[in-house]
């Protein structure tokens, strides 16, 4: 079992003791389907990382990725998905969540940063308010040009 993919005992367990550090690590949370990685993803959760010390990304679940995106999808497995992130180095833990949208887990995370991409507004980001209402902040970083899952499936069906 690969030990940065955590139950989410196992990852509050994992934060607390980074609180403890004194000064405490910055914990920075993202989500994602994350489901056919690319260079755009690569490059989103390098920069995620550079917002704090530990980058702690919540993985849609297969079931939530399927209502998100639709049949089809996702192409990986839950499992699969989390090996891949795990095995980048500026991820320090992931773990799953099935819900629609990741509000319930950023709570129990309550990360020092919330990160989401530049496509998304500032008041469309889920747990904006939250983290902000503990003095946490939200960073919207910008994505690579031409780079997401829908066209990379396109181009492997010659759309």
């Amino acid at each position: 079992m690969n030990s940065k993919i955590k139950s989410l005992k196992q990852l509050e367990a994992f934060l607390n003791g980074l609180r403890k550090h004194r000064p405490p690590e910055k914990i920075v949370f993202t989500n994602g389907c994350f489901d056919v990685l690319h260079f755009g993803h690569v490059d989103y959760l390098r920069k995620a990382k550079k917002c704090g010390d530990c980058l702690v990304v919540g993985l849609n679940s297969d079931h939530s990725v399927r209502v998100i995106k639709g049949e089809g999808r996702p192409v990986n497995r839950e499992r699969d998905r989390a090996e891949v992130l795990s095995e980048l180095s500026c991820v320090d833990a992931v773990t799953f969540f099935g819900d629609e949208t990741p509000f319930r887990l950023i709570k129990r995370v309550k990360p020092d940063v919330l990160v989401k991409g530049a496509d998304w507004s500032k008041g469309k980001i889920v747990g904006a308010d939250f983290v902000e209402s503990y003095g946490g902040k939200v960073k919207r970083i910008p994505l690579v040009k031409g780079r997401s899952t829908t066209r990379t499936l396109e181009k492997l069906k010659g759309l």
